[in-house]
């Protein structure tokens, strides 16, 4: 699914990574650890396409995305990469339904598919009920579920997550990394996320781990 050769970022003059190269196979769950400032949402962004590395190549579900042009990398993005982040960055003025659906609707859906592959989703993440409310209505792990949905709405071959856990509880989380694996079992995904969740960590199908800028697990 992934395969990043050589990969280095620099941010005015520092060294964030270097010449960091892994493959992550379709259909795994692989974490990502390390201490803060260890390079960990950097790898993650340019995974995600939402930054570009200074050197290397990065293939994506069989294409060179280093190559492709800020247009065209942005529809790939939409078609083929979901994003879970710690804060939900739901907006409060849409329902769950709406916020849900948003990246279906500019990647040109037609508002009635839309709807149907979110309440699959909804279903499946036990928040059927919870469809026409408000973000303030709602609570800290419905609101993490929510934004899963949207992330999966257009049904993409990778998912990243940076902190997914980081302001739920202890149960939430649990209940959230059962979903993770629920959702690769239905739906095939491969899950890239960033952790500090040791126990969570241990349980993903490989742990990398990163210091100073390098895979060093």
């Amino acid at each position: 699914m992934i395969r990043l050769t050589n990969i280095s970022k620099s941010y005015d003059g520092l060294q964030v990574l270097k010449d960091i190269s892994l493959e992550i196979n379709d259909g795994e769950i692989v974490s990502i650890s390390g201490n803060s400032g260890a390079g960990k949402t950097t790898l993650l962004n340019i995974m995600g396409t939402l930054d570009r590395a200074d050197s290397g190549e990065i293939i994506i579900d069989g294409k060179d995305v280093s190559k492709f042009p800020d247009k065209e990398l942005s529809l790939f993005r939409n078609q083929k990469i979901g994003f879970v982040f710690q804060f939900h960055n739901l907006l409060p003025e849409f329902t769950a339904m709406e916020n849900a659906i948003l990246p279906s609707l500019i990647y040109s859906f037609d508002n009635k598919a839309a709807k149907q592959r979110a309440e699959e989703l909804f279903s499946v993440l036990g928040i059927s009920s919870k469809s026409a409310n408000y973000p303030s209505e709602l609570s800290g792990g419905e609101q993490q579920r929510v934004a899963i949905v949207r992330a999966l709405i257009n049904s993409p071959s990778l998912v990243l997550a940076d902190e997914p856990t980081g302001n739920l509880d202890s149960q939430n989380a649990e209940s959230l990394f059962n979903l993770f694996f629920l959702l690769r079992k239905n739906f095939n995904h491969t899950f890239v996320i960033v952790t500090h969740d040791k126990a969570f960590a241990g349980r993903c199908d490989r742990e990398l781990i990163i210091s100073d800028g390098k895979i060093i697990q």
